[in-house]
């Protein structure tokens, strides 16, 4: 439906999961797609298979946290591909565990991946896209995949929870700041869907639970998110900046 030919895009956490899906589905829509990730061998692989099968793709190592590794990614794939006009803050990690029991090491390792990892993706990418005219040709996308945790209050997720609250305040801030040059940023609030980064808890008598008082009382499929990222990422969406859009199957009625 929505034609990403021309189009570069970074993937922010593309070693599995919804990252992993994500650059499949750019790239099958034409577009030159930059996989990122701290787990090289992984991004590796999955960008061989999406060359193997007809499509652009290229790996590149990737720490959300650390600034020098993100300006790095962008040098390469700007090298290699042209300026990135699409990238996608997917990076995240766990940290659950109940307030009273989790460590500060991990808290702070959540709030750095999810918030400053977005940030810094976000920056890096309105840094190139101005510099290459993007207030004349409007085509900046940056997406920030946040989650219906931030709407929600459960026992066990509050740092990753609060950090994805955080960034969808974040990429409305960068909207507006934006809003000239050119560049759209929005976010999409998934709802679960079982990934390596849940695997273990999903297998729980809890979680069980938890789906079983679902209004449909069934996870979500991450297929449902293709139609909105593509559109997202496309000239379609040119005058859709700062916008929250929960796709969740209804999980938080």
């Amino acid at each position: 439906m929505f034609d990403l030919t021309g189009r570069t895009a970074l993937v922010a956490g593309a070693s599995s999961g919804l990252g992993e899906g994500f650059a499949r589905l750019l790239s099958k829509a034409g577009a030159k797609v930059v996989l990122g990730a701290r787990r090289t061998a992984m991004v590796d692989r999955i960008a061989g298979e999406i060359v193997d099968g007809g499509g652009k793709a290229m790996a590149v190592p990737l720490d959300v946290t650390d600034e020098a590794s993100v300006i790095a990614a962008f040098d390469s794939a700007q090298e290699r591909f042209g300026t990135v006009d699409t990238a996608i803050a997917n990076a995240a990690c766990g940290g659950s565990g109940r307030s009273t029991d989790v460590t500060i090491t991990s808290v702070r390792q959540t709030m750095e991946t999810i918030y400053v990892g977005s940030f810094l993706i976000a920056r890096e990418a309105a840094k190139r896209l101005i510099a290459d005219g993007s207030r004349q040709k409007e085509n900046g996308r940056i997406l920030f995949i946040g989650s219906i945790t931030a709407m929600q209050h459960h026992t066990g997720n509050n740092t990753y929870a609060a950090m994805k609250a955080a960034t969808t305040h974040l990429a409305r801030n960068l909207a507006k700041e934006w809003a000239r040059q050119g560049i759209n940023v929005n976010v999409i609030h998934p709802g679960w869907i079982r990934t390596p980064i849940n695997d273990e808890w999903f297998k729980s008598e809890s979680a069980q639970a938890d789906i079983a008082g679902l209004p449909r009382r069934r996870m979500q499929e991450q297929s449902a998110l293709d139609d909105m990222v593509l559109y997202l990422c496309s000239d379609s969406s040119r005058q859709v900046t700062g916008s929250v859009f929960t796709l969740d199957d209804g999980q938080v009625l």
